[in-house]
């Protein structure tokens, strides 16, 4: 009986396409499907990074959505924090059953179309464990390295050949399952050299065969089919990385890789703008390429010309705000000045200014539901840092919109409330505090004014960083 109801949800989308396959139109498909465990009472479904809707689970804890119209694609649901990606074409009905707690291991298609969605999900486990032994055999010489990785591709190109052979998909399908294969096995040859060379010196580049790099003849930079498909733009990241390491070796007197280097960051920025026209992907990877360059960036004077090359080369009025904003907000956390106020409330949601209890040297952290082994390791980290230097305050902020769990999640885990606190308008603090990661940690002076605002808990020189702070 527990599964008569997605029995009776397939039916009616049987029913209901084909109806509209009947009539011509064909242009709609459903999506639906069961949670077990539910963090949320909602499922969110998106289409090119734009949500479609929010729909809400019944009391069962499942729900029926209708998309009409139907492009062929990509569409992502999420739920809780966790996103996955599936395929749907007019016509397919779709249900999925999943367990919260295992999200992608637990996830099951059945339905119209739901073959080739249960072949993308495998494919999605598979690389993420073949991902993990293609790192180990990153400590093999080129040629090793290359004869492994070419054995593995081949057995999974001779699986997805059977599987097209065995059924019959549309040539969108083919392409999408295709670029699974290719692109992830590209990007491994893009990371190898920093995984293999270190700090990748120029002449260890110069060391790789001549024809490691050939399929770059063939990657096409501009692809709308694939512009939001995980293997794809994972690729073009790593891919424009190394791309902008040439060129910055090419015409500067620099031998070792610095991803800090302004130049560098400059070159990658010229890349991106030579090599795609598509706007979506485009915009995409200068904004991606700009959050990770000015979030790890110390050196608030570069702010400006790296600034002013994005916004010659970027399209999104929205992305080109939010950089401009970012960048302000860096600049106001410059070390010296005050740190700026936000309101926190605690755990009897008193609301109070951050700068209320600020009194020694103080070290601010940053947490969030969605990340739990971050939680959990900040805060077992922080409590071994709190016997070694008791002359330091150390403060946790939870960044979540949910201004009552986060309460009932510390004491899930037996934390002590006090020294937490939570953003009262997270949206706002986290534009004030220019908090775009969640390892960003910030040290503070007992006269409230800043030391240092972008600095990792986790670095090997972060217990220096503290004797500074206690001995200015």
């Amino acid at each position: 009986m527990k599964h008569l109801y997605l029995i009776i949800l397939l039916s009616i989308c049987f029913t209901a396409c084909n109806k509209n396959s009947k009539n011509g139109t064909g242009s709609s498909a459903f999506l639906g499907g069961e949670i077990i465990n539910p963090s949320d009472k909602f499922v969110i479904i998106s289409r090119e990074n734009k949500v479609l809707d929010t729909v809400d689970l019944d009391q069962n804890n499942r729900f029926l959505y209708k998309i009409n119209p139907v492009e062929s694609g990509l569409y992502t649901f999420s739920h809780g924090g966790e996103i996955q990606m599936i395929f749907l074409e007019p016509n397919d009905s779709i249900i999925f059953r999943l367990n919260n707690l295992d999200f992608d291991e637990s996830l099951v298609f059945t339905g119209k179309g739901a073959k080739e969605n249960n072949y993308l999900i495998n494919m999605f486990l598979e690389n993420e464990r073949i991902n993990n032994k293609v790192l180990r055999l990153s400590q093999s010489s080129p040629e090793i390295f290359e004869k492994h990785l070419d054995s593995i591709k081949s057995v999974l190109q001779e699986n997805l050949d059977e599987f097209e052979s065995k059924y019959t998909t549309s040539d969108l399908f083919k392409k999408i399952a295709q670029a699974n294969i290719d692109y992830n096995f590209y990007a491994q040859k893009e990371l190898y050299p920093f995984a293999y060379y270190g700090n990748n010196e120029l002449k260890n580049l110069q060391s790789l065969p001549e024809d490691f790099y050939d399929y770059r003849s063939k990657i096409d930079y501009n692809d709308n089919d694939l512009k939001d498909y995980f293997p794809y733009y994972t690729f073009l990241k790593y891919n424009v990385n190394n791309l902008a390491l040439q060129r910055h070796f090419n015409h500067s007197k620099d031998s070792v890789f610095n991803k800090r280097s302004l130049h560098y960051n400059l070159d990658k920025l010229e890349v991106i703008d030579s090599l795609v026209t598509n706007s979506s992907i485009k915009n995409f990877l200068l904004n991606f390429a700009a959050l990770r360059y000015i979030n790890s960036c110390n050196r608030i004077d570069d702010f400006t010309p790296y600034l002013n090359s994005y916004l010659e080369k970027s399209t999104s009025p929205e992305n080109d705000a939010y950089i401009k904003k970012l960048v302000t907000s860096l600049k106001n956390l410059k070390p010296g000045n005050l740190l700026p106020n936000t309101i926190v409330t605690n755990n009897k949601n008193e609301e109070l200014h951050l700068s209320d209890f600020i009194k020694r040297p103080t070290v601010i952290y940053f947490w969030s539901f969605n990340l739990k082994n971050h939680f959990l390791d900040s805060h077992k980290k922080v409590q071994e840092l709190m016997k070694k230097y008791p002359e330091i305050d150390f403060i946790a902020m939870n960044i979540d919109k949910d201004d009552v769990n986060w309460v009932n999640y510390l004491q899930q885990y037996q934390y002590p409330l006090k020294n937490e606190y939570h953003f009262k308008n997270p949206d706002i603090s986290r534009q004030i505090l220019a908090l775009n990661s969640i390892n960003r940690v910030m040290l503070i002076n007992a006269d409230r004014t800043i030391i240092n605002s972008n600095t990792n808990m986790f670095s090997k020189d972060f217990e220096e960083q503290l004797l500074g702070m206690l001995n200015q």
